[in-house]
């Protein structure tokens, strides 16, 4: 069930707190997998999410479960005046502030989305694809090899 609301924190570009229905609970956004803070990109991508939901911007979430952490397990949607809502996970996807990260293959298209951005090194991707680990990658490392990516390519 789709339910309105507004983001109230962006913890990193893919959790949220929502306050919808007068609560306050945090989302984890399904089919995506952002930079960690610590991680090249991770502030950036955050700040560019929260620049684009702002304080007041409604949302619409469906919740599809929980995960190991207490967090919902959800897509979002963002109203646009006049035209279908747009899926924030493809959004991070094709702005690259996110990878693609759909398991199940539930949306068609996601590689492709991934792909485009990519080839137009946007975001995370800016200065291409090499030294680019996913965030899984990125908890494995230690702090002296954490040290070695994304040095010298700014957002």
């Amino acid at each position: 069930m789709e339910e309105a609301g507004r983001v109230v924190r962006v913890v990193d570009a893919d959790t949220y707190d929502v306050l919808a229905g007068g609560v306050t609970y945090r989302v984890r956004l399904l089919g995506v997998d952002a930079p960690e803070p610590d991680q090249p990109y991770g502030h950036q991508a955050a700040d560019s999410v929260a620049r684009l939901l702002g304080p007041k911007r409604p949302v619409l979430v469906t919740r599809r479960g929980m995960d190991l952490y207490g967090r919902a397990l959800a897509t979002m949607r963002l109203p646009v005046d006049g035209k279908p809502a747009l899926a924030l996970d493809s959004l991070l996807v094709v702005r690259g502030w996110a990878w693609a990260f759909d398991p199940k293959r539930r949306v068609a298209g996601r590689a492709a989305q991934q792909a485009s951005a990519v080839a137009a090194r946007r975001g995370l991707w800016k200065c291409g694809a090499v030294g680019v680990l996913m965030p899984r990658q990125w908890r494995k490392l230690n702090y002296k090899n954490k040290r070695r990516y994304g040095v010298g390519c700014t957002w």
